[in-house]
């Protein structure tokens, strides 16, 4: 039987209905296909729920057509009892005789053993349909489990003459310079679904006292992470409100009668690499995928220690002569995008572009 890679760009769209809410899980999406049209599709919809084929396979309203389909799929069917039981398993004793993956899956726990299940059980395997486009839709996915550390992604804004803001101090009473549109500020919450932390470093803290939520979008919040060397934040600021956990990388661990809860305090040596400190610290706490918004510090850390994988950098029409630089970057322009007033530019790592 001839295969369509128009079924696999289905399961892909399919897939990307689980964004904000699948992760860590990948996004996956999945459609059964019986003499040439769809009789069934699903996507990975939540964290902990059923996966991709499970949903295309309960939605075949003539459960007999199975036996003759193909299913195609966006990732290997998974051979192992997680939250969910196997989805190669349940391929089998449904007795679908075709299967097209688009890509295998890094998890060891998974790496090849659900698509050597199905062969071994007689159903024929296609693998490989489409799977640079499905590596990149799960590229988190694939970095932290192919070199256990979190994704990271940069994000900021800046005028057109390189400055993030004017120069402020706590105190001041300066407010920040609104450089991002309307537009591009939601587009960022959108951005904080698909993350599962977001981080800034303190000043930015004690400067805009944000929320680092993500309630201009539809999707689950992100844990917000923030540097504190010497515990200057406030105990009322917004990031300890208590409506998202918060994890505070600081020199010194406070004592127990100002510690809260939802707050969790992780020590690091400030002396060493604190990149890569809080990187591994993350990936214990698994938080396996990073959104750093400043500033402009912070961001020029993880640039010059090489750890990032994309960066969003959004360069709007005004001028301010002076004020905080942006850190300078180098990557490969994945993609850009005009808005009223500014273009946002998203880059790729040279380092990590390959990872995937």
């Amino acid at each position: 039987m001839e295969l369509n890679p128009l079924f696999m760009e289905r399961c892909l769209q399919l897939a990307r209905k689980g964004e904000g809410f699948t992760k860590p899980n990948p996004l996956v999406g999945a459609v059964v296909v019986h003499n040439g049209k769809i009789i069934g599709e699903g996507f990975h919809r939540q964290y902990g729920e059923a996966h991709a084929e499970v949903n295309a396979i309960a939605s075949v309203e003539d459960s007999t057509l199975l036996r003759e389909s193909t299913l195609y799929v966006s990732l290997e069917p998974c051979a192992h009892h997680g939250k969910t039981p196997p989805c190669a398993e349940l391929i089998i004793n449904r007795e679908i005789p075709r299967v097209v993956v688009a890509t295998g899956d890094p998890n060891p726990k998974v790496s090849g053993k659900g698509i050597a299940m199905m062969r071994e059980s007689g159903i024929e395997v296609t693998l490989g349909m489409l799977e640079k486009e499905a590596r990149e839709l799960n590229r988190i996915f694939f970095v932290n489990q192919l070199h256990n550390r979190p994704y990271i992604i940069l994000k900021w804004a800046q005028s057109s003459d390189g400055f993030m803001d004017y120069i402020r101090k706590p105190g001041d009473g300066k407010s920040p310079v609104i450089i991002s549109n309307t537009m591009t500020h939601t587009i960022v919450h959108k951005f904080r679904t698909q993350v599962q932390g977001i981080m800034v470093g303190t000043n930015t803290a004690l400067l805009d006292n944000p929320q680092l939520t993500a309630r201009k979008w539809f999707g689950d919040d992100p844990v917000r992470v923030v540097i504190d060397r010497e515990n200057k934040i406030p105990a009322d600021a917004s990031l300890f409100d208590g409506t998202v956990p918060t994890i505070v990388f600081t020199a010194s661990l406070p004592s127990a009668t100002v510690k809260k809860e939802y707050v969790k305090y992780i020590g690091i040596d400030f002396t060493g690499n604190i990149c890569k400190q809080i990187s591994d610290r993350l990936y214990d706490e698994k938080i396996y995928s990073l959104l750093i918004e400043g500033g402009a510090q912070l961001l020029a850390s993880f640039i010059e220690k090489e750890m990032w994988d994309e960066a969003y950098v959004e360069i709007a029409e005004k001028e301010l002569q002076s004020g905080v630089e942006a850190p300078p970057i180098q990557g490969d322009t994945a993609s850009f995008r005009k808005y009223p007033g500014s273009v946002q530019f998203h880059l790729k790592s040279k380092i990590t572009r390959n990872f995937h």
